[in-house]
């Protein structure tokens, strides 16, 4: 006798998530964003929750924010 048992399901492997993250985790009280990434602690926070609309968004935008942090600190 032969199990007519389905096999189990098998786990759907997703993309990781993209991030601009470079693990240079420091704020600039100045601006607000973080001097590896660009973002605020705001948009950090909400990274995993955010839509990948509105991640790619960002993204899009993090290069421009450069020019708020004193050149000192870049």
């Amino acid at each position: 006798m032969t199990d007519q048992r389905p096999a189990p399901p098998r786990p759907i492997s997703t993309p990781p998530m993209a991030s601009p993250c470079i693990m240079v985790c420091t704020v600039d009280g100045a601006s607000g964003l973080c001097l590896g990434c660009y973002r605020t602690l705001g948009e950090i926070a909400e990274w995993s929750r955010m839509g990948e609309q509105r991640r790619q968004q960002l993204m899009l935008e993090l290069p421009s924010r450069i020019e708020r942090i004193d050149p000192k600190l870049r």
